[in-house]
């Protein structure tokens, strides 16, 4: 089967998804690749042109077993026609639960064929160097296996003739899917003594829900809690203080230490 080229579409707020997506590309061997990041808050509103015959590869983080509804939101605003996708759900070493399968449901409703699927492992949200959780990844074994699955992928595209002959992609998950938490918003804050109102907490911010004037404010009401503020502060002056958040990073820093591996559906 022949696709005239790879594009890449990912939500992405620390840019992990974004790496594992790249690492795909390459082991597909894609010579054309495009990107279509839907991170920036202007996807939210931007209007995209239909996707026709290209090997699109998704991929979004997982927040509490779910794709993320800011990611939901900038999917919905695509069409897709005559083609073959890829979906890829990055976690924080607990679980994906029915992210993957959410992804999958999302794009067939887009008019995506899905012909494989793969969950990987990124540094959680609420990782830092005194909690890690899942630090440092994905790392260059993470990689390595996603340039592998994207090799799998190209053979499985040799052997196809068209999109019929695709089969229905299994991959885990329940469905109704999991209800989505209720807890309490509560964005990072900023050390004013440390910081240094740089502006790279509003350069990096999916929702453009940091402003800066004689103190940097952050709006809770749409604080979606990728923390990609923090991770990008060059001074650590992004802190995420609340107690109940601390508590919850500091069980799964435990509970979750053991290292996962990438799961591969095709």
């Amino acid at each position: 089967m022949k696709i005239a080229s790879t594009k890449l579409v990912y939500f992405s707020p620390t840019q992990t998804t974004r790496r594992i997506l790249e690492g795909i590309a390459q082991g597909v061997g894609a010579d054309n690749i495009e990107h279509l990041d839907l991170t920036p808050p202007e996807a939210r509103t931007r209007a995209f042109v239909e996707i026709d015959n290209q090997l699109t590869i998704i991929g979004v983080p997982v927040y509490g077993g779910r794709v993320p509804q800011e990611a939901i939101h900038r999917l919905q605003r695509l069409k897709a026609l005559r083609t073959p996708a890829v979906v890829v759900v990055l976690y924080g070493n607990r679980a994906y639960e029915d992210a993957l399968l959410e992804l999958r449901d999302l794009a067939i409703g887009l008019g995506f064929t899905p012909l494989a699927a793969g969950a990987f492992i990124g540094e959680h949200s609420y990782s830092n160097e005194t909690i890690p959780i899942a630090s440092g990844r994905p790392d260059q074994d993470d990689l390595r296996k996603a340039r592998e699955f994207g090799r799998k992928i190209e053979k499985k595209l040799e052997k196809l003739h068209g999109l019929h002959e695709v089969p229905p992609l299994t991959v885990p998950g329940k469905f109704p899917y999991k209800e989505r938490g209720t807890a309490r918003k509560l964005p990072p804050e900023s050390l004013q003594i440390l910081c240094t109102r740089c502006g790279s907490c509003v350069t990096v911010c999916p929702t453009a829900t940091i402003t800066i004037g004689d103190s940097v404010v952050t709006d809770a009401t749409f604080c979606i809690s990728c923390c990609a503020c923090v991770k990008n502060c060059p001074t650590k002056a992004r802190v995420v203080v609340d107690p109940g958040i601390q508590e919850r990073a500091e069980k799964m820093s435990k509970t979750c230490a053991e290292r996962k591996e990438p799961e591969f559906y095709l």
